[in-house]
Order: structure tokens, then sequence, then C-alpha cells
């Protein structure tokens, strides 16, 4: 028998990517909910801005667990199945599954750790509430390793 060891988000970094991404998304002028996973989609933070859309709540949840289930962001789904009409028909009615963008895997050492959704705004502009919690989740590693 082996047990494995990996890495898992914290929650305190979790909230301070969810900071970020609100900070981000007040300077955009935007209200959004932000949804923060683990690496088996499991919500570990998670926050709706005053006024946030109520239907985003799950957006954001579902874009954090698309990103993790697969590795990919978001936002690279549609282009893997714009060419295939059964794809493009079929896989979109699986269960979490979200072919926009907004949902980006967390990654430590090439590894899934974790995931980040956003929703409220426009694509761009959920992607860019993403990038800017990423880049805090980047600076917090870089100094830990």
């Amino acid at each position: 028998m082996m047990i494995l060891n990996k890495k898992v988000i914290s929650n305190g970094l979790a909230h301070e990517m969810i900071q970020k991404a609100k900070e981000k998304a007040n300077e955009l002028k935007i209200t959004v909910n932000i949804a923060i996973v683990d690496d088996g989609g499991h919500l570990v933070a998670f926050s709706r801005m005053d006024h946030a859309p109520l239907l985003s709540i799950e957006i954001a949840q579902n874009k954090a667990y698309s990103a993790i289930a697969f590795g990919i962001p978001t936002h690279e789904w549609y282009p893997l199945i714009e060419n295939s009409p059964a794809l493009k028909t079929g896989i979109v009615h699986t269960s979490r599954l979200v072919v926009f963008g907004g949902g980006y895997p967390i990654l430590s050492d090439g590894k899934v750790i974790g995931g980040i959704g956003v929703s409220g705004g426009s694509e761009e502009e959920d992607k860019l509430c993403c990038e800017a919690a990423l880049r805090i989740f980047q600076e917090r590693t870089v100094y830990q390793n």
C-alpha cells in the first residue's frame, strides 16, 4: 500500500486570493461571485460581493470545478469542441461543465491543487479577476519554496 502526499490550498490563502479578485472587480466596477475549490472540487472558500447576480453563485463554483476537472482554464474548452458537432452538442450537457471564461486551475509544481471561478461580469472581466487572484497565489508560493 502506498500513501500519497499532496499539496492543498489553505483557507487563508484562498481568502487572500478572493480579496484580490474583489479588488479587481471593484476596479472594473462590477460585482462578482468568487469560488475556490480544492483538487477534488470541494469548496474551500467563497464570497459573493454585494449585489452580485444570484445565478452567478453556482456558475462561479462550476467554473472552479470545471477548471480542476481537466486542469485547463474554462475558456480553453470551446476551441477544443467547436469543430466537433457531437462534442459541441453533447459534452455541454455534462453536469457542472462550463466552456466559457472565468475558471482557472490553481497549479503548484505543474500539478492541479485547486481551482478558482469568478462569475458576474463579462467573460473577459471574470478572467481578469481570476488572473489577479492567481498572481497572489504565485507570489505567496514563491516565498515558500
